[in-house]
């Protein structure tokens, strides 16, 4: 068997052992150690690997910004920040027709500037949104897709643990991509509004409406919030202007969130605990997928598979935009069956060489970062594509009496933007390279 054939039989592998529910972690780390040591034809040089591995990983300081951000998630569950996000924003829009479930969504978007992944986002926000909006009478799939949607927010919005880990594979600033992504994220959050308030007006009987608050009301709930600003502020801001390294501006986000936490009253020693415990968890699956790469990423590099498929696709000689769309077809789809930072960890390796090698009228740093945005993207739309988008089983468990059909009767809709947006950053990539062009 060829090198070439033994690196497609081994992703063959992979991909029925995930579809088995073998952790994503441990599938690549097994497939990739073994498809090493097949290649070498001898353990020693394999041994010699495993015994560096794990090190030559972790000790890089880059990493440590994973622990830091998923620890300003948990505080700021903590502190009570995404009760006041959505309360401030249900002030000012609740009243309107639709309004409350826009409120959601920008509280999904300001809590996913400090939280990072989009599972948690969608679980945090559930939780304080959904109550309110069965109450005010939105229908089930209005509201679950809502939320559903929203959660996606938590890994466009800047920071974003999986661009970290984008900017690692494909050795790119992590500052630059975190401008990068800020505006198609807040195109996000505008489609998902822009659907919320179509459907309010077509199908006026899935949408409730709240009484209007009061300037007073509204005024304590911007109190409420605005440290939640000036820590995004200070993070993301201290970040672009250069004044600290995105892992000190993880550490500062982190150390701020907990202040405010203690501040506001979560002094109780157990909730602490907890959060460190979700943290460590949380930690423990990223790197233990991120070692299953590198083992996996090794194998794959020994093969000459990506150097092979650079070579097939420029003997085809078709249009790099052809390339690429069906390089963002193939996200689109597999995102449904797996979590982003897994399907980021297992192609990028494949497919950037390959983009890297083609024209598409860009200098080669922005070729490289506007493709790491558009497969987030790409990859964030499957989150919410039936059947089996991740954000909608965890929308799902926290509303048991909505069926699922009707769940994937309310997200449509807002895959539909999605799927408009990948389009419109495809075809411009000025929309997502223009703030880093400033």
């Amino acid at each position: 068997m060829s090198e070439t054939a033994l690196a497609l039989a081994a992703i063959a592998l992979l991909l029925t052992l995930v579809g088995m529910r073998v952790p994503v972690g441990l599938a690549m780390l097994a497939v990739g150690l073994c498809g090493s040591w097949l290649l070498h034809g001898d353990a020693a040089p394999l041994l010699a690997q495993m015994k560096t591995l794990a090190y030559g990983q972790f000790s890089s300081h880059s990493l440590a910004v994973v622990p830091l951000f998923l620890l300003m998630g948990q505080l700021a569950t903590l502190g009570g920040l995404s009760q006041a996000l959505f309360k401030a924003a249900e002030a000012f829009m609740g009243h309107r027709r639709g309004g409350m479930a826009m409120a959601a969504v920008g509280a999904c978007a300001g809590f996913g500037a400090i939280c990072g992944s989009s599972l948690a986002t969608a679980a945090t926000m559930g939780q304080v949104a959904l109550p309110q909006l069965r109450r005010a009478g939105y229908a089930g799939s209005l509201a679950t897709g809502t939320l559903a949607a929203g959660g996606t927010l938590g890994v466009l919005i800047p920071p974003s643990i999986v661009l970290v880990i984008y900017a690692m594979l494909a050795e790119q600033n992590i500052a630059h991509l975190f401008m990068a992504a800020l505006t198609p994220g807040l195109l996000a959050a505008l489609g998902y509004m822009a659907v919320i308030a179509l459907q309010a007006r077509l199908r006026p009987q899935l949408a409730g409406t709240a009484a209007p608050a009061s300037w007073r009301a509204r005024g304590q709930a911007l109190q409420a919030v605005w440290p939640v600003l000036l820590i995004f502020t200070m993070v993301v801001g201290g970040i672009y202007s250069g004044l600290f390294t995105p892992t000190e501006g993880a550490a500062v986000g982190a150390g701020a969130t907990g202040v405010l936490a203690w501040a506001r009253g979560a002094r109780q020693r157990g909730p602490w605990l907890a959060a460190l415990e979700a943290t460590a968890s949380g930690t423990g699956m990223v790197f233990l997928i991120v070692l299953g790469a590198a083992a996996f990423n090794n194998f794959l590099a020994l093969s000459q598979l990506p150097q092979a498929l650079a070579a097939w696709v420029g003997a085809l000689d078709c249009s790099p935009w052809v390339v690429l769309a069906a390089i963002v077809l193939f996200y689109l789809v597999a995102g449904c069956v797996m979590d982003s930072l897994s399907m980021l960890l297992l192609t990028i390796p494949i497919f950037f060489p390959l983009v890297s090698g083609l024209d598409f009228g860009l200098p080669p740093q922005e070729a490289a970062i506007w493709f790491g945005v558009l497969v987030l993207v790409a990859v964030e739309v499957g989150l919410i594509t039936p059947p089996v988008g991740m954000n909608l089983f965890v929308i799902r468990a926290l509303a048991p009496d909505v069926r699922m059909g009707e769940i994937y009767r309310g997200v449509w809709p807002f895959v539909a933007s999605d799927l408009l947006r990948v389009a419109l950053l495809a075809a411009f990539p000025s929309i997502t390279l223009w703030v880093l062009r400033l």
